[in-house]
């Protein structure tokens, strides 16, 4: 099989040479790969390898710097000649923003601001922009740029240039802005995220995109944009269906302590966040899962106790996905706490659970548009 696929590749190039298109250049050879049904067999043969990037047009990989397992953050470039951020990948949001120097709030004060005056492509507008998050919020206004993302360039992408960064979350983050990732129906003044624009103009080899997120301060965590690295996959990947169209949201069946369950009877929403650091559940549950693994009213439980925890587990979809104790107990100077967080994010369907890092550390995560699914892979 990999020979028949050789000589159609050299075929491909053959032809690429006679209608004098590069063959670099991913649209062309991602159409023509494609429409061949050869695309899918040359991903899975060759998985995205940091050192050796055959076509690096057809996958492109974002590098994230993994800050105490708490935020991964990646550096994307704006304007001409760019300048510089780093940017949470958020799959919880749909916007694009960074500092500006219209911001007086201290959080610009000690980040990189975007100036566009010093962009020749720069196109601004009068439109206004406010997004508010579970922790910090931003007003601008919006303004047209080239973006580059992990070395794909997208032109006149829409983004906010902040002149207000209220309160001290944003201050004391180690990130400029936030680079959303999911629907364009959540998106705030009808921006169109820059995923969206990737696909439209045919810079992604699939529409989709993969997110590993590594554990213990450890680096290696990336998103991979068009492209699933099946050398993370070797467990084989369980596909969910999307139950809205807006953040990365799922059905839960249930949510179990080990065998006992303990929320979530009737099934209940949930959505896949790169953005959210820990485990969030609805208010009211909180105290019943810090109940439930013998930890106190704020989460703290003896650090002895952690090797006898269960495994917290997740039904989705009619499978299982579990979280060890390893994962979900945060040990920081001989005190141990739940990662666990009470939050109410209320939609027609509910309230809604959210799988933060802690849960996305234990799965290669595939955000698939072209089915509207979330794929999980176990890792290692």
């Amino acid at each position: 099989m990999k020979l028949l696929l050789l000589l159609a590749l050299v075929a491909l190039a053959q032809c690429h040479r006679i209608s004098r298109v590069p063959l670099w250049r991913g649209k062309s050879l991602r159409q023509a790969l494609k429409e061949h049904g050869l695309l899918d067999l040359y991903l899975q043969q060759h998985p995205y390898n940091p050192a050796v990037k055959f076509f690096p047009s057809l996958q492109s990989a974002e590098r994230l710097h993994n800050y105490m397992d708490n935020e991964y953050y990646g550096t994307i470039s704006i304007g001409t000649p760019g300048q510089d951020f780093t940017v949470i990948f958020d799959t919880g949001s749909s916007n694009l923003w960074v500092p500006s120097v219209y911001c007086a709030s201290l959080a610009c004060s000690n980040h990189h601001r975007f100036n566009p005056a010093a962009s020749s492509t720069f196109v601004g507008t009068n439109d206004s922009v406010s997004i508010a998050y579970g922790t910090g919020s931003m007003t601008g206004v919006l303004g047209y740029d080239t973006v580059i993302v992990a070395d794909i360039k997208v032109l006149n992408q829409i983004f906010g240039l902040t002149e207000t960064e209220p309160g001290d979350f944003f201050y004391y983050s180690p990130f400029d802005g936030i680079l959303g990732l999911a629907f364009p129906s959540i998106a705030s003044a009808g921006a169109t995220p820059v995923f969206d624009n990737m696909m439209a103009e045919n810079l992604v080899a699939r529409d989709l995109f993969s997110v590993y997120l590594s554990s213990n301060g450890a680096s290696g965590s990336f998103v991979l944009f068009g492209a699933i690295d099946y050398s993370y996959t070797t467990n084989g990947i369980s596909w969910i269906p999307l139950s809205a169209e807006t953040y990365w949201q799922i059905t839960m069946d249930g949510v179990y302590i080990g065998e006992q369950p303990v929320a979530c009877y009737q099934g209940c929403q949930a959505i896949v966040d790169t953005g959210t650091s820990l485990l969030v559940v609805p208010s009211n549950i909180l105290g019943t899962i810090f109940a439930s693994f013998g930890a106190n009213s704020n989460g703290q439980i003896s650090c002895s106790a952690v090797s006898s925890l269960p495994n917290l587990i997740y039904y989705i979809n009619n499978e299982a996905f579990q979280v060890p104790p390893s994962a979900y107990v945060i040990e920081n100077g001989g005190y141990c706490t739940l990662a666990f967080e009470g939050m109410d994010v209320p939609t027609e369907a509910g309230e809604l659970w959210i799988l933060g890092d802690v849960f996305i550390r234990q799965y290669y995560t595939i955000f698939d548009r072209a089915n509207n699914r979330v794929g999980l892979s176990p890792l290692p």
